[in-house]
């Protein structure tokens, strides 16, 4: 989310857009979104992309109302180094993800693929995203 918001050339933007075309979807749960949240509005990447707080509430908006919500029935922590990305594990486990989009692979990578879940690069996800009709 924080690159898709940086850079409006990147495949984050373009899984982002695909998320909200509805051609890729978006897992999300309350503590994922308050988290986006609170990291898109630090004061650098509102600067780096251009978008004020209430433009960040406007997409954060848009995402949850196109995502499919997860309840988190089970709670693996702490399984990963940062426990910002436990979140991201939590829900995609609970939620059933076939894959976890990060470019933080290295440490998603283990854990992830013990519990199932692919650990894709944005520029692989759009490649992906993209051969489907």
């Amino acid at each position: 989310m924080v690159a898709a918001i940086r850079s409006d050339a990147g495949a984050s933007r373009r899984l982002v857009a695909g998320c909200l075309q509805r051609r890729v979807t978006a897992l999300v749960s309350v503590p994922l979104v308050m988290e986006y949240e609170a990291v898109m509005t630090r004061a650098e990447h509102l600067a780096a992309s251009g978008l004020s707080i209430a433009d960040v509430g406007a997409l954060r908006d848009a995402i949850v109302a196109v995502a499919e919500p997860v309840r988190l029935a089970f709670m693996w922590r702490p399984a990963l180094r940062d426990a910002s990305d436990d979140m991201v594990l939590e829900t995609a486990v609970n939620g059933q993800a076939d894959a976890i989009v990060t470019f933080n692979r290295r440490d998603f990578a283990p854990t992830a693929a013990r519990s199932g879940v692919a650990v894709l690069a944005p520029a692989a996800a759009v490649m992906q995203m993209e051969k489907e009709p």
